[in-house]
């Protein structure tokens, strides 16, 4: 296969980041390297997509939680963070400035926080995924704390997927290994808020979350799946894993998440049981939120019903 180079257009836009610096964005447009293979055209970005999604805010969605844990539903609460941002090919990490070879992605922080008894969980994931829509997430991350000890998980995707595990579970530990690469579930939700009508549908082989994986202390590895799309809701059924997630979006532009639900056994030995993890949304403000850390800004956090 031949590798092309694309030279496009740029449009530069200042933003600060969470680090107080100041940076460059490249929005929509970008350089595509030639280590970069199409496999895919690139979806073309509306109008209502550009002013949206580059008015230097995120997007900050909270949600009603009711997750499944040890066989009991708890009580909490999720928040969604969408946004944009440059970023480097190589090391894959943010870019603190501009330059043509940076990748624009539209990045997902997806949180959870809830109480197990008497300790509570804290669960963070992240996503970048290329705006262009047209090959699989740069990166993927996520980190599980409570008070056992923590865990983390990490995909790159270079010339495969590379995976690094950490864990305080002797079992599982320190772990470096390569995969395919395949559809992941963490990117799903990212294709979503660009174009629904790229999401995979029917027979597809799909990395469950790294959510999922640590916290039933599943392989990470691509799973055989079945994937519908009706409009407004998006599920995928894993039925090696005996699960089943559905993501409930706005059919119509933003394509804002309304909710999801995830269905799959918790519990252990006799107390194990088939048990529905909810999500229903609260509240969405777009914000530059890097820039809310003031006292004064923790009204924001009533207004997202968080407090």
């Amino acid at each position: 296969m031949k590798k092309l180079l694309f030279i496009l257009p740029i449009l530069p836009l200042i933003l600060q980041n969470c680090r107080e610096a100041v940076e460059t964005t490249s929005q929509v447009s970008e350089v595509l390297r030639p280590e970069i293979e199409l496999k895919n055209p690139k979806t073309k970005l509306s109008s209502n997509f550009k002013d949206y999604w580059y008015a230097g805010e995120a997007e900050i969605t909270s949600y009603k939680l009711e997750q499944a844990r040890y066989g009991e539903i708890r009580n909490g609460k999720a928040v969604l963070i969408f946004v944009t941002e440059d970023f480097l090919p190589k090391p894959q990490v943010k870019a603190e400035s501009y330059n043509e070879s940076n990748i624009p992605v539209l990045k997902l922080n997806a949180t959870k926080k809830f109480n197990t008894g008497i300790y509570p969980y804290s669960i963070m994931q992240s996503t970048f995924y290329p705006v262009a829509n047209n090959q699989h997430a740069i990166k993927i991350s996520a980190s599980i704390q409570e008070w056992c000890g923590h865990v983390y998980a990490q995909l790159n995707n270079r010339s495969t997927f590379e995976i690094s595990s950490h864990s305080y579970f002797q079992d599982e530990a320190d772990q470096q290994f390569n995969i395919e690469k395949t559809w992941t579930e963490n990117e799903l939700w990212t294709k979503i808020r660009i174009d629904p009508k790229t999401l995979p549908i029917d027979q597809i082989s799909v990395v469950p979350s790294l959510e999922f994986t640590r916290l039933r202390h599943k392989d990470i590895k691509a799973y055989d799946a079945f994937a519908s799309l009706e409009k407004g809701t998006y599920t995928i059924n894993y039925s090696e894993l005996d699960r089943t997630l559905k993501i409930n979006f706005n059919p119509e532009f933003p394509y804002d998440i309304l909710g999801w639900e995830e269905t799959t056994t918790s519990g252990f030995g006799a107390s194990t049981k088939t048990l529905t993890t909810k999500a229903t949304k609260l509240q969405t403000i777009k914000s530059a939120y890097w820039n809310n850390n003031n006292n004064a800004d923790e009204s924001l956090r009533s207004i997202l019903k968080l407090q």
